[in-house]
């Protein structure tokens, strides 16, 4: 079936999902297609940051610790997020950054399962997650070890001395979905824990952590979560394990009453226990805002648009480019994200032509344009223009240009 334009209005037309883009600040004449990356402002973000600003931090001062509800935070954005991830509000907490977490919650899972040195992954899974458990395994001299096997080698790889399976749900170069309740239910048949990690799944796939059983995950906030670059991240710890998992990090906040100011420390009962510095505001601000706004759309929708936006994006690259291009991503929609990879050997200087034409997606090492389906505010239309102006820069060769081949510091 060809796919035509008119087609694509259609389903903006009874897209539910439609009044949810006048939600968001998109800069007139760009197709965003990074949101895999960094999300869209939402403009009550931008309301949002302007009154803790003015009026929380500039007329407030300190006292918006207690009449703002600042120390509330972390707690308040993570039992917002577990509404999205199939979790109780009392298991996730937003703090630090992913890869702190990961070093936290991976630190936690070896100190429950002693006697057990294996910390298992794959190769190609995002570089923070594979650098922090070689961060950890170091730090720890040698008593651990990160052991990587391909994705099909994972249920045999799971051997009696693996303490953790360390896995992202959603690959971020290939958009690949793997099987959260297979694969943890696997790891716990031979005593192992597992640690998932959900920054190209949360706020994009209908994620169930309570559903799979789940023992720990983290996830960052600024890519469909929408809370802007450098947002803080969330992590969760199963009801079940809040009493035996004690981090690493024993911050000042995480303390069971830390303004008793005690000399030693002892850790805080459930999750704010996972805590450390104090809290940045700041960026918790303004992620509240973009999980309220995804909070209100309904996850199945959000999904069902998602596989869509995938497939109508493959048909129309396919439509009209050929084979130019090679698929890295999974063709069928159950076993994919919300992203979808190409392959070509001119891809840098492919996507940073599409990009002066104000079509934004992103490239990874060594071939891979990668191009992101975030439901809320991407419509149908978008990708018929987008892949149009893929189409011609391939025609004209424009992305041959010498501008396009001089690569930057970010990709």
């Amino acid at each position: 079936m060809t796919i035509t334009r008119a087609m694509l209005e259609t389903l903006d037309k009874d897209d539910p999902l439609a009044p949810f883009r006048d939600e968001f600040d998109l800069p007139p004449g760009v197709l965003y297609l990074d949101g895999n990356s960094l999300g869209v402002l939402p403009k009550a973000a931008k309301a949002r940051m302007l009154r803790v600003v003015e009026q929380e931090w500039g007329r407030g001062l300190i006292r918006s610790w207690n009449d703002a509800g600042w120390i509330d935070l972390p707690a308040r954005v993570g039992g917002a997020i577990a509404g999205l991830i199939g979790a109780h509000t009392d298991e996730v907490i937003v703090a630090d950054s992913t890869s702190v977490n990961i070093f936290k919650l991976a630190a936690a899972a070896m100190r429950m399962r002693p006697g057990r040195r294996v910390i298992l992954s794959e190769p190609g899974n995002f570089p923070t997650d594979l650098y922090m458990a070689q961060g950890l395994a170091d730090f720890l001299g040698g008593t651990v070890a990160v052991r990587t096997v391909a994705p099909a080698d994972i249920p045999a790889a799971l051997t009696e001395d693996v303490a953790l399976l360390l896995l992202t749900q959603v690959h971020y170069k290939t958009g690949r979905l793997h099987d959260m309740a297979d694969l943890t239910a696997r790891a716990q048949a031979v005593g192992a824990l597992t640690l998932w990690d959900l920054s190209h799944s949360a706020g994009a796939l209908d994620v169930d952590l309570n559903g799979a059983g789940a023992d720990f995950a983290v996830g960052c906030g600024y890519k469909y979560l929408n809370g802007g670059p450098g947002a803080p991240a969330f992590l969760y710890v199963a009801r079940r394990h809040q009493g035996a998992a004690v981090q690493p990090l024993s911050g000042w906040m995480g303390h069971a009453a830390p303004f008793d100011f005690d000399d030693a420390y002892r850790p805080a009962d459930g999750m704010r226990r996972h805590l450390c510095g104090t809290p940045p505001i700041l960026g918790l601000s303004a992620l509240e805002e973009g999980v309220a706004l995804m909070a209100r759309a309904d996850m199945a929708c959000i999904r069902e648009k998602s596989r869509r936006l995938g497939d109508l994006f493959i048909a129309l690259v396919e439509q009209r480019c050929g084979g130019v291009f090679g698929l890295i991503s999974p063709r069928e929609a159950d076993r994919r994200g919300s992203h979808v990879s190409l392959s070509h050997a001119d891809g840098y200087a492919i996507m940073q032509a599409l990009i002066a034409r104000g079509v934004i997606g992103d490239f990874r090492a060594p071939d891979a344009l990668r191009f992101g389906f975030t439901p809320l505010y991407l419509r149908h239309v978008d990708l018929w223009d987008a892949v149009a102006h893929l189409a011609d820069i391939l025609h004209t060769g424009d992305y041959r240009q010498p501008r396009f081949q001089i690569k930057a510091a970010v990709t």
